[in-house]
């Protein structure tokens, strides 16, 4: 199996898979193309929520704002799964979630390619083709390969307690506009069925959307268990006023 990720749209994906299958028949899986854009953070969170999901596969992701710049290529190990993808932060947290921190980073030299802007389909498509053929020996084996330790990671900022506040922030707001925060979902323990303030406006704290009336809104904890801002069929971004990036101030007092 090869998965792939991208915040390309459409039709690039489809110019990836064609490099691909030049070189191997693997299973190919797409996860999302429509990552938000050039947003290496958002799509690194959503890449660890669902890669990890997977059985052991070679994972292609791309999200690359510094194509055709000397930003490196890596090949990261993490139990039996292989994740490809630029040097920019994007690929360690799905790594680290699925070998529980314990990853290997290679370092690619790869030869320049025709094309500057599309390296998706010209130098990550191909390496993860080859990697899924030739097995992880190849990254032993292969002189273009070298383990580094010099490599851009990606950090989730952690939220802080303030007495009986927590304060933290908006990571990424899904297609249902559900805005998920870096509060940990334990956070509401012993909570539900009562309210809390968000920002100052005091909101229900329930486990499930339908637990409110459609359109109202709710706090909840999602799949990926940290807190999030909801609607009930409606959009949470919307109904609290928030965005990427915003402050949450989840006050139990």
């Amino acid at each position: 199996m090869l998965t792939i990720a991208s915040d390309f749209g459409s039709p690039y994906p489809a110019a990836m898979k064609g490099a691909i299958l030049r070189r191997t028949d693997a299973q190919l899986v797409d996860v999302a193309h429509d990552l938000p854009r050039q947003d290496v953070r958002a799509a690194a969170f959503w890449l660890r929520e669902v890669v990890p999901e997977f059985p052991p596969a070679v994972h292609l992701a791309v999200v690359d704002p510094g194509v055709g710049t000397e930003r490196a290529v890596l090949a990261v190990t993490a139990g039996d799964h292989v994740l490809v993808g630029p040097d920019n932060g994007l690929l360690l947290p799905a790594a680290r979630r699925i070998a529980q921190g314990d990853v290997q980073v290679y370092a690619v030299d790869y030869e320049d390619p025709a094309s500057s802007t599309f390296h998706g389909r010209d130098v990550f498509a191909p390496l993860a083709a080859e990697i899924h053929e030739e097995g992880t020996g190849l990254l032993h084996s292969d002189d273009r390969f070298s383990v580094t330790s010099e490599f851009e990671t990606v950090d989730f900022p952690a939220p802080e307690w303030h007495d009986q506040a927590v304060h933290g922030a908006v990571l990424v707001i899904d297609d249902f506009g559900n805005a998920i925060t870096n509060v940990p979902g334990d956070a509401l323990d012993d909570w539900f069925g009562r309210e809390i303030r968000v920002n100052g406006e005091r909101a229900p704290v329930r486990r499930t959307y339908a637990m409110v009336d459609p359109g109202h809104r709710l706090v909840t904890v999602g799949s990926h268990e940290n807190v999030e801002l909801a609607v009930n069929q409606g959009r949470g971004d919307d109904a609290f006023r928030v965005a990427v990036g915003d402050p949450v101030v989840l006050d139990r007092s």
